[in-house]
């Protein structure tokens, strides 16, 4: 039977095609609108509220509305401080919390939040998702959300607090120190909880570094003069590295050859041959050498005086030591951008009576140009800006101010930008240090 004999066929049985179904109308929903509340720090500031390329709200801060959903921008200006502008897509209700930086400052403030008493150290994890404060006052560690400032546990250690925090290589180990008990704390950093708590056999244990292997834990003892090595297989210490006084910062050579010590009592660098375990003095400033970061790939050591005010180079392969840059007063955590073209130095500012009680002065971070030793910028702190870390990534700055109990992370340019920005804010901030 033919095709047409087949259709006919069908015609005569009444047998059709079936017709589809008209499509439904294509309806366009429109973007639920939320509720935004803008808060600037300082107040007062003046915001426009961006949707669609039109300002559809604006006034001083804080400042509530109510806009479209999907993306807008908040635009923020005010005498004195940087204009910005900050992009929000709206898929709920939301409370932006903007801080202003200080007209000129390359960096841009991204967050603050509290610690327990007396942040000492802040250290970024290796993957950049943590973000662990030492707490001299406090119990021990607390752990927090870089990203949000959310605390997300708390590490207890006892009454006596801790001083430092390393990490192994790989994140999964942390290492806390504590001084009173002349311990270090080896903590399981998937479970926060401690595995082991290790004797120094020093007096007043505080700076720490995983040799190259990581299988052996150096710690500096303030109070005995000595650098314990610590193996981490037994958790016994080998032997006690007589050193320069009051040795405080630490680097171990990529080698595994030499150790590196920073003496506070006066200004000694001192280099500890590990295989005969001799210490011998490289500089003496006769003031008080406190951090020591490396850079491994160019083969040069950082040193930072607290009381010279003087950031220090030195050359790892003929170990002669040169000036860097001074610094603001009483440097104290010092840290490389990955690219090792950036020294930060965090600087204490004048004591009070006491090293617990503020002074008459904010603290402060620097930002050093390696190559040169130019200022590239600077942020005012809060008092007794102390602990600093750069992110792994390189892209935030978090540090620490030890009297407020509290943390700040700031966005850092790149690096072509801070070497173009004219310094900053390394002259206009020094005004501003003054209380």
């Amino acid at each position: 039977m033919t095709v047409a004999m087949l259709l006919g066929v069908a015609c005569q049985t009444g047998a059709e095609r079936p017709v589809p179904a008209p499509s439904p109308p294509i309806v366009q929903a429109t973007p639920v609108p939320h509720r935004l509340r803008v808060v600037t720090h300082p107040a007062g500031a003046t915001v426009e509220v961006r949707h669609e390329g039109t300002v559809v709200a604006s006034g001083a801060s804080p400042l509530d509305t109510t806009v479209g959903g999907g993306p807008s921008e908040v635009v923020v200006t005010r005498d004195g401080f940087n204009p910005l502008v900050e992009p929000v897509v709206l898929d709920a209700d939301r409370t932006l919390d903007l801080w202003l930086d200080p007209q000129g400052l390359l960096h841009h403030k991204l967050r603050e939040f509290p610690t327990s008493a007396a942040p000492k150290q802040v250290a970024f994890t290796p993957d950049g998702e943590q973000l662990w404060a030492t707490l001299l006052g406090g119990d021990g560690v607390e752990v927090f959300d870089p990203a949000t400032g959310e605390r997300l546990a708390a590490i207890d250690l006892g009454e006596h607090g801790a001083v430092e925090v390393i990490f192994s290589r790989d994140g999964t180990t942390a290492y806390a120190s504590q001084m009173e008990t002349a311990s270090v704390f080896e903590i399981d950093r998937v479970t926060l909880t401690v595995r082991r708590q290790l004797a120094t056999g020093g007096e007043w244990s505080k700076v720490m570094a995983l040799s190259p292997g990581e299988r052996v834990l150096y710690v500096a003892n303030w109070s005995s003069n000595d650098v314990s090595e610590i193996d981490l297989a037994t958790g016994m210490v080998r032997r006690l590295l007589d050193t320069v006084g009051t040795p405080r910062g630490l680097y171990p050579t990529a080698d595994g050859k030499r150790l590196f010590v920073a003496g506070f009592d006066s200004g000694q660098l001192a280099r500890i041959d590990l295989a005969s375990g001799e210490s011998e003095t490289l500089l003496d400033t006769g003031g008080a050498l406190r951090h020591l970061v490396g850079d491994a790939e160019r083969g040069l050591l950082y040193a930072d005086d607290m009381a010279g005010d003087q950031a220090y180079v030195v050359d790892l392969t003929t170990e002669d030591v040169r000036e860097l840059s001074p610094t603001n007063e009483k440097p104290n955590t010092i840290d490389l951008t990955p690219d090792g073209r950036v020294l930060y130095v965090s600087n204490r500012g004048e004591n009070g009576a006491s090293y617990y009680v503020p002074g008459p002065e904010w603290g402060s971070v620097l930002a050093i140009d390696t190559a040169t030793g130019a200022v590239l910028d600077a942020i005012v702190g809060g008092n007794q800006t102390t602990g600093l870390d750069v992110s792994p990534d390189g892209r935030l700055l978090a540090f620490s101010d030890f009297l407020d109990n509290r943390v700040q992370i700031f966005a850092i340019p790149p690096t072509g930008e801070l070497l173009r920005g004219g310094g900053g804010r390394a002259k206009t901030h020094l005004a501003d240090i003054p209380k």
